[in-house]
């Protein structure tokens, strides 16, 4: 292994960020540079959070309609998209789907809502009746995605029993305005702390291959650490026809293991999970992603998009030799 590889490794474990230039030659290498570099990233996520990885599930829970104009997203009303639009689903759908995601052996089960909030009042409430069932009746770690929090509803959410807060930064603040222009970029950083504030964990990632530079790639991995969340989901973008991005080219999958190679360096003892777009970006790479650093996957189907047949997940992370820490049933 290149002697500068150890060096990465060390910085990483004694908890002292890479340089920009540092994790622009992670974005830059090939070949066998990229193993080594690749190989110190499975030694770091080996170190700090063992070799077993977690599972998780969402359950897009209302769809469509949304105000607000991510280039990206297929349930914006900015956008002409085939996504499903329904209401918010009964307090019984969302907490079967929490049983289902048990019964696979998934830690955390997320419920997820477009549009740019969920205001107090009927709907919330209904949530809110969801997550108390949910840590009643199974052991799984509920999860909520319901976009700008405020400080009470971060606290109503958090004693209801939500264990883990998402919300995406989605790009680096310098590029977020070619991404969106209905909401700021700091709306996005200060739910995140709210949630830290109110007690729970915080899931907070991105979407690569939206046009971002490399350097940008690293911004938004630096402004994660920053703000010290817990867990990190990496989405390669699954160009949805009828948005902005609807001929964007796919990530290589080689960029997609610098990507995640990159983000276990810079944030070393994080839950870094795999999520939407692995499919179309990473191909037959797929099985890769755990030996680049990465400690989990998202497993069945996106917001509106489908995943991969579990089955075929289930023997890739087999053949991986990686261990599925399993929620224990009640």
């Amino acid at each position: 292994m290149s002697t500068y590889v150890y060096t990465f490794i060390e910085k990483a474990l004694a908890g002292n960020c890479l340089t920009p230039e540092e994790a622009l030659r992670i974005l830059s290498s090939s070949g066998a540079e990229l193993t080594f570099l690749m190989a110190g990233a499975q030694q770091i996520k080996e170190a700090t959070l063992s070799n077993r990885i977690d599972l998780c599930s969402i359950i897009n829970a209302k769809s469509g309609r949304c105000s607000e104009n991510c280039s990206f997203c297929a349930q914006s009303a900015h956008h002409q998209t085939d996504a499903p639009v329904y209401p918010l689903k009964s307090v019984d759908e969302i907490v079967q789907g929490a049983h289902t995601a048990e019964a696979e052996g998934n830690h955390c089960y997320g419920i997820v809502t477009s549009g740019t909030r969920i205001e107090p009042g009927e709907e919330f409430d209904r949530i809110l009746t969801a997550i108390r069932a949910i840590s009643a009746e199974t052991s799984i770690e509920p999860s909520a995605s319901l976009g700008i929090l405020d400080s009470d509803s971060a606290l109503a959410l958090k004693n209801a029993g939500c264990v883990t807060y998402h919300h995406n930064l989605e790009t680096a603040r310098s590029f977020f305005p070619q991404i969106c222009t209905t909401h700021d970029y700091e709306e996005d950083v200060a739910t995140v702390r709210q949630a830290k504030t109110a007690g729970m964990s915080v899931c907070c990632g991105g979407i690569f291959g939206l046009g971002e530079s490399l350097e940008q790639r690293i911004e938004m991995g630096l402004t994660l650490r920053d703000l010290d969340v817990d867990s990190v989901p990496l989405n390669f973008l699954n160009p949805v026809a009828g948005t902005p991005l609807q001929d964007a080219h796919l990530l290589t999958p080689m960029d997609c293991l610098r990507i995640i190679c990159l983000y276990r360096y810079l944030l070393p003892k994080k839950r870094i999970t795999v999520c939407g777009g692995r499919e179309k970006n990473l191909r037959e790479f797929q099985s890769a992603i755990f030996m680049a650093g990465a400690s989990g996957t998202m497993v069945g189907n996106y917001l509106t998009t489908t995943g991969r047949n579990r089955d075929i997940d289930l023997q890739m992370i087999d053949d991986a030799e990686v261990t599925i820490n399993v929620c224990n049933q009640k």
